[in-house]
């Protein structure tokens, strides 16, 4: 006759699961290659040293080894440190590859428009909507409304003297563009006005603008994806 579990083996007891004893014993590469096959943001090393319960020296060195590894073995994906934490990304020589199986003949990349009007507020940020459409001298109501759609780019307080909202790039937008800070931004900034030679009259007196509201004529019609 089966004999009834003991005590220390029943939910509570002592023996009961320890799911921070498991990840204790773990070897610690396989686990980070298990935690970083179902982040959907960049995990940073000092997160992941709490849930492995190693010190960050420690997952930094195996994070580091891990890279090092992939490339030398030519695999089809690499881990990357972009946006202060690490992730596995397409390996650039088999990008084509993922990019027929993920599109399948759709066309989901950013317009030209879009790339402009990025990079005005990438270079520029904190910078109001009509200090964009300056730069651009086209009105960028509806990329805007693309970018903070696609979360690039995020309302940053507003201008002080005449308090349109200001907008910057996000966490999201150097984790796409592969890169650890703003400060590794190609030095392209001088080739932009500065925001004292945009005319007067380009600065809005108003607060913002519905993000849900369809585009108009005057729309930079190009923001269509």
């Amino acid at each position: 006759m089966d004999q009834p579990p003991a005590d220390d083996a029943l939910p509570g007891g002592e023996g009961a699961y320890d799911a921070g004893d498991a990840v204790a014993g773990l070897p610690l590469k396989p686990a980070l290659e298990a935690v970083l096959m179902v982040v959907d943001e960049p995990a940073a090393e000092a997160h992941l040293a709490k849930v492995l319960d190693r010190t960050p020296r420690e997952i930094a060195a195996a994070l580091r080894e891990l890279a090092d590894e992939y490339a030398v073995q030519q695999r089809g994906f690499e881990l990357r440190l972009v946006a202060g934490g690490w992730r596995f990304y397409t390996r650039p020589r088999y990008a084509a590859a993922v990019e027929r199986f993920v599109l399948d003949g759709r066309q989901a990349r950013l317009t030209q428009a879009a790339l402009e009007t990025l990079a005005v507020v990438a270079y520029r940020q904190p910078v109001s909507r009509s200090r964009v459409s300056a730069v651009r001298g086209v009105n960028c109501d509806g990329v805007m409304r693309t970018l903070l759609q696609r979360g690039l780019v995020a309302e940053a307080g507003t201008e002080p003297e005449t308090g349109a909202i200001l907008y910057r790039t996000t966490n999201y937008f150097l984790e796409r563009m592969g890169l650890r800070g703003l400060d590794e931004l190609p030095e392209l900034a001088p080739f932009l006005p500065e925001a004292e030679a945009i005319e007067a009259e380009t600065q809005e007196g108003v607060p913002s603008f519905d993000p849900d509201a369809p585009d108009t004529e005057e729309d930079d019609k190009t923001t269509e994806l």
